[in-house]
């Protein structure tokens, strides 16, 4: 079999890729497989790495047989008879890649999408979110402190940078921990603080973002504790913590108690409970994934009380797992790493590039593992580098049934030689004119 290994060109930052040299090393002392890889002047692994591990540098894969990337492929680059395997973002009918499936089902196209490699519980197998996390929080850090300088107040945080500033993942780690003794000596300063951080989700992507605060002097809370505190008093030599569950976010709208099955089962039945919790906070950290039958997490309406009372304590809301106007209603685009921000007056719906102005700031990349290239292509190579060997074994010509794939894969094929699995039936509705 001969595998391409595709070179990534969706934007400048996209440096990633789906095997790094030594696992495509390994994989071919292991499988009957030649790889091929498109040369790319941007990946974080020069070419001459790959060929030094046994890979042929090609332009052209038309004679690969498995094509193997990282974000989606152009159409003039859909093959005839080929199998993929990559990031299609056309599982929820996203309309903007529909031309793409078609285009794949006209060619006889094979296509297993990393998002559904999962488990038998749903957890993705194959991911990259964690670096989004670590990226993301990075980031909405950043973000804090621009705003804090905007509005002419000092403050600590002003030493960290965007991800994609630092050499790596654990340079900008070393940073913080630095950073963190100097707020444990001195303190933030009062008129920073009390900084406290909302996460919400229980996946990898808030778990990345959790894990580099966890760099900086952290205490966590509940939100009864955060209740106390306003009474108590804060400190200003640790930043405030608190995990946000299904329960402090959302609320049933006749008044209920929460059944948290039953959100799960009738989510229009449930509305946002963010009005207690959103004005405690300094920083929100989305990383929960949303679809459109349930409520939005913060609305449009929710953010205009709060700014109806005056300035409120929020600043920014790391919105890493962006969905447009989504979770959070006003995070009305993505934006590129060198321009991670835009503010949003929720008086006046206005909204413009950067942290000054009135209002809210939003932190919204939309690829933010981008900033975090090589490590989370080693981790996203280490966990595909154990498909591999099944994908070079199978019979992609049998019928569906017929496949002898681990589970996992064969739930991630969306389409087989041109058709749409069983699982993905009901996509054909997206593709009717």
């Amino acid at each position: 079999m001969r595998i391409a290994i595709r070179r990534e060109d969706k934007n400048r930052w996209e440096r990633r890729t789906p095997l790094t040299p030594d696992a495509v090393a390994e994989l071919q002392s292991i499988c009957d497989a030649q790889f091929v890889v498109q040369p790319s002047p941007i990946r974080v692994f020069p070419d001459h790495e790959y060929e030094e591990a046994g890979a042929l540098l090609q332009e052209d894969f038309r004679d690969c047989d498995l094509i193997l990337a990282v974000k989606e492929v152009p159409l003039e680059q859909i093959y005839r008879d080929k199998a993929y395997v990559f990031f299609s973002h056309t599982i929820k009918g996203q309309s903007y890649n529909m031309g793409l499936l078609r285009r794949m089902m006209e060619q006889g196209i094979s296509l297993f999408d990393y998002e559904r490699i999962v488990d038998d519980e749903g957890r993705r197998l194959v991911f990259f979110g964690r670096h989004a996390g670590y990226a993301g929080m990075l980031d909405t850090l950043r973000a804090y402190a621009d705003r804090l300088e905007k509005e002419g107040r000092e403050t600590l945080l002003d030493r960290v940078r965007s991800a994609w500033q630092y050499d790596s993942l654990d340079a900008a780690r070393h940073e913080l921990r630095s950073l963190g003794n100097e707020i444990r000596e001195k303190g933030l300063g009062r008129e920073t603080g009390p900084l406290v951080v909302g996460f919400t989700g229980f996946g990898n992507v808030s778990k990345g973002a959790q894990s580099v605060l966890e760099e900086l002097p952290v205490e966590h809370i509940d939100l009864e504790q955060l209740l106390r505190l306003e009474e108590e008093g804060f400190s200003d030599r640790v930043l405030y913590a608190i995990e946000l569950s299904q329960q402090h976010m959302f609320r049933r709208k006749d008044g209920e108690a929460w059944d948290e099955q039953r959100y799960w089962s009738h989510p229009e039945e449930y509305e946002s409970n963010m009005d207690r919790v959103l004005p405690r906070l300094s920083i929100l950290v989305n990383g929960i994934l949303w679809t459109e039958e349930f409520p939005r997490l913060v609305t449009r309406e929710l953010v205009a009380s709060l700014w109806s009372a005056g300035e409120p304590r929020l600043r920014v809301i790391g919105d890493i797992s962006i969905d447009i106007e989504g979770s959070i209603e006003w995070s009305v685009k993505a934006t590129p790493s060198d321009e991670p921000c835009y503010t949003v007056d929720p008086r006046s719906g206005a909204v413009h590039d950067g942290v000054h102005g009135k209002g809210l700031v939003i932190m919204a990349v939309d690829n933010l593992p981008c900033e975090l290239p090589r490590e989370s292509s080693d981790t996203f190579s280490a966990a595909l580098s154990t498909l591999i060997p099944y994908l070079v074994r199978a019979d992609l010509d049998l019928p569906f049934e017929q496949l002898d794939l681990p589970l996992a894969l064969k739930r991630s094929l969306i389409l087989h030689k041109g058709q749409l699995t069983p699982d993905y039936a009901y996509m054909a509705e997206f593709l009717k004119p």
